[in-house]
């Protein structure tokens, strides 16, 4: 057995050789993985336990399904673990599962683990990891880029100059001495995708640039998105510009990923004004609004975030919003709300149901879509001839992909909503993560609701 694969002689016994102190991660720069319940339990106790966590490891793989395992053994690797203090168990549970009957080897995870390794200063165990799967794929050209590609992204998302560095290293060797065509392409785009993560777009113009010229590689949508990304992400919105004008020259056609990243890169920067003018762009071209979209305007929006974070009074309605918004935030948002197309993303029509589904909006996205559906739903119900479903019913999730299990703020904000106007809506009692009503009620108390605004006006 080499020693990835038993724990005595191998990761457990090298963790103990370097120390069982557990080593906190600082750097928090994405979303963490979602923890179950029993994982949840299993990190409680070693946090509570740390003198025991070898039989803690041992009992919780020994005891647990596989899918529990690997979510919070992916929940510990991820940089935005809500439990950074922990990370350094990723490696003896790691260990500890490759022992497992239903273990199998998986490139992305050991090339997470070698990440927060190296970030957590153990370079040895790092190195060892790295190596056993050089040695595992190096027959295997195109699992083996993919390796090297996911751990640049792991070195990446920690920020890891060092590392990120090395990785970028084997890539480029793939890049300038594979003769699969395949092979190439992938570490190209890994490569640039890797720069932009690491805040070095210039650099990733300049790889496109060098290797369109000397390897004959043209750069796809993919490559240049990631440095229209990069270079907004900094705020270097000249570059960005130019990159989008050069994608139109190429022939690409800008559509709502590409202009999403405007959007938000504009959004980070308090640059509302020119959110307007690429939301009338998206507009005027027939881009579809998405889900992206409207999380982009929503955290860009202080007002906003202050109304669904509970520190100020919910508007009710779109008019109530829009006369509370003020300067650049009631532009974006006014211009965001006139164009209602988002809900042939998210709703579904059908004599016997309406649905909008929330799945994927963040709290102040959930609240804005919430607003212009009611509109919708109440021009529908009372205007047109659509007629009547026989339910309503508003999914909002049961908080499944939440950073704690089973804690939906989405829901929490909608029944908010719902109480405050006195709404049919109610959770159902067969699925806590919806909201329903009879379709009738729902006109009813629309048709109410409308004639009281009339009144207050």
């Amino acid at each position: 057995m080499n020693g990835l694969q038993c724990p005595q002689q191998g990761l457990l016994w090298r963790w103990k050789q370097h120390g069982a102190a557990v080593t906190p991660v600082t750097r928090i720069t994405m979303e963490t993985s979602t923890l179950t319940k029993q994982g949840q339990r299993f990190l409680t106790k070693l946090t509570t336990s740390a003198a025991a966590a070898d039989n803690l490891i041992r009992r919780f793989v020994q005891g647990s399904p596989k899918s529990v395992v690997l979510t919070t053994l992916s929940h510990l690797l991820s940089p935005s673990t809500s439990h950074p203090h922990l990370s350094s168990i990723a490696l003896p549970l790691y260990g500890r599962a490759t022992q497992a009957p239903w273990f199998t080897w998986n490139s992305t995870t050991v090339a997470e683990l070698a990440a927060l390794l190296h970030e957590l200063g153990h370079r040895a165990q790092s190195e060892a990891l790295i190596s056993e799967a050089i040695s595992k794929l190096q027959s295997r050209h195109r699992d083996l880029v993919v390796f090297y590609g996911r751990l640049a992204q792991a070195h990446s998302k920690r920020k890891s100059e060092t590392g990120f560095d090395a990785a970028h290293g084997y890539l480029d060797d793939v890049l300038r001495t594979s003769e699969s065509a395949h092979v190439k392409r992938r570490a190209y785009e890994f490569m640039v995708s890797g720069l932009c993560c690491m805040d070095r777009p210039g650099e990733a113009e300049e790889l496109v640039i060098g290797a369109e010229d000397g390897l004959g590689l043209k750069p796809s949508g993919f490559e240049l998105k990631s440095i229209v990304h990069g270079y907004g992400r900094l705020g270097l919105f000249g570059d960005m510009r130019r990159v989008v004008e050069e994608m139109e020259k190429r022939g690409f056609v800008l559509d709502t990923v590409c202009c999403n990243m405007v959007v938000s890169a504009y959004g980070v920067h308090g640059e509302h004004a020119e959110m307007v003018r690429w939301l009338r762009r998206m507009r005027d071209l027939g881009v579809p609004f998405s889900v992206r979209t409207y999380n982009s305007v929503s955290n860009c929006c202080p007002r906003v975030l202050r109304m669904v974070g509970g520190m100020s009074e919910l508007a009710l309605s779109i008019e109530e919003l829009e006369e509370g918004l003020e300067g650049g935030e009631g532009m974006v948002v006014r211009e965001l709300l006139g164009c209602g197309g988002i809900l042939e993303e998210v709703m579904v029509w059908e004599t016997a149901e309406v649905k909008v589904d929330l799945h994927g909006f963040h709290l102040g996205g959930a609240y804005l879509v919430v607003l212009v559906w009611l509109e919708e739903m109440w021009r529908r119900l009372n205007g047109l001839s659509c007629g009547v479903p026989a339910e309503v019913t508003v999914v909002c999730g049961l908080g499944n992909h939440s950073r704690v299990f089973g804690e939906s703020k989405v829901r929490v904000l909608v029944q908010k909503m719902m109480v405050k106007m006195g709404s049919p809506l109610k959770v159902d009692r067969k699925n806590n993560g919806c909201f329903v009503a009879k379709g009738k009620a729902v006109q009813n108390w629309l048709c109410q609701m409308k004639k009281a605004q009339s009144a207050s006006m």
